[in-house]
């Protein structure tokens, strides 16, 4: 959609008219936050997307049909393609393997968001009147309600019977939005863990141009386009937070951050046991690709380029949490900007 995006700037009064100001916005960069928020909000309401209005999904050139080498998986950025045990098998393999693993990411993406809206649910029920964060997050809601519907209506037309996420991932997660009432600050690092490596990969196949089935390059831009929204919502939310807690508080998030983002990306990158028994794929295959091959420890640490410069911004980098980001295989120079190309952040 290309609707202009504006600014309401609609400002909550008290009973006498007086503006009501959230505690919140009232200390730091209070005022930058708000306004923040107020942005993002506008730009939910004028530059948003529906699945099934913005992706011709019944277009002769979007059907999926059997052998097309489109599914074959990117050589250069997929962490399964870029491995030679893949690169190696015939193309018919090649390809289902492709349709399996992109519409299993799919359904771990729908999985992961389904958790993400119950979170945000129950973190927006309990905050006050004139909350700014109130309407940002049930607009983002909405939004990621569009994905789930659009990350399953692809997996439907691949046609391929996905389990999704590992299972241990699949048990927790009734759990996991209860923790955005009482820690806040570490539910939104667990959005921060399952959205930036699904937007790093995305980005690098769109920045390439990777071959992809139009099928999947419609669901990737549509999701990278609104997810912008979602990841920087996040980053302004921890920036804010972080300073108003104690400094033991505050010790404690720099241990949680990377600890947090190393277990989402496996829970959302590495594919379940069904892969590996369907495919037949070597045990030592697996541990290459995931993570012991140069090619995969690289891209382990180029995915969180954009959460170290968080950490550093909002002062959760110390030389304890340092450590920790090396001994998880995640560390590495921050990013100068949001969403640096990975050509040239490794």
């Amino acid at each position: 959609m290309t609707k202009a995006l504006t600014n309401p700037a609609a400002e909550s009064t008290d009973e006498s008219g007086k503006r009501y100001v959230p505690e919140h916005d009232k200390t730091g960069d209070g005022h930058d936050y708000a306004q923040v928020l107020d942005d993002l909000s506008a730009a939910s309401v004028h530059r948003n997307f529906d699945p099934y209005v913005d992706i011709d999904w019944d277009a002769p050139h979007m059907a999926v049909t059997p052998n097309d080498p489109r599914w074959i998986l990117s050589y250069d950025v997929d962490p399964i393609g870029r491995h030679p045990w893949y690169q190696q098998l015939p193309q018919d393999k090649q390809i289902e393997i492709g349709m399996w693993r992109q519409a299993n990411v799919a359904k771990v993406g729908l999985q992961f968001e389904s958790v993400l809206i119950r979170g945000l649910m129950q973190y927006s029920f309990k905050l006050p009147n004139g909350a700014r964060e109130f309407r940002y997050t049930t607009h983002e809601s909405k939004e990621e309600c569009n994905h789930t519907l659009m990350f399953q209506e692809f997996v439907n037309r691949v046609g391929m019977d996905v389990p999704g996420a590992k299972v241990g991932y699949r048990v927790i997660s009734p759990l996991v939005p209860l923790i955005s009432t009482v820690f806040p600050v570490v539910f939104f690092f667990g959005v921060l863990g399952g959205e930036e490596p699904i937007d790093h990969i995305q980005k690098d196949f769109l920045r390439t141009r990777a071959r992809l089935h139009p099928t999947m390059a419609a669901v990737m831009q549509l999701h990278v386009a609104e997810e912008a929204r979602h990841i920087s919502f996040a980053h302004h939310f921890i920036r804010e937070q972080v300073p108003q807690r104690n400094a033991f508080q505050r010790f404690a998030l720099s241990i949680m951050l990377p600890i947090t983002m190393r277990t989402l990306c496996s829970a959302i990158v590495v594919p379940p046991r069904e892969f590996q028994r369907r495919f037949d794929v070597p045990r030592e295959v697996m541990k290459d690709i995931f993570w012991r091959s140069p090619e995969s420890k690289r891209f382990l640490r180029n995915v969180f380029g954009d959460v170290r410069m968080l950490a550093e911004q909002s002062g959760l980098m110390n030389p304890v949490s340092r450590l920790v980001w090396r001994a998880l295989g995640i560390h590495g120079r921050s990013s100068r900007f949001r969403s640096e190309p990975t050509y040239t952040a490794a």
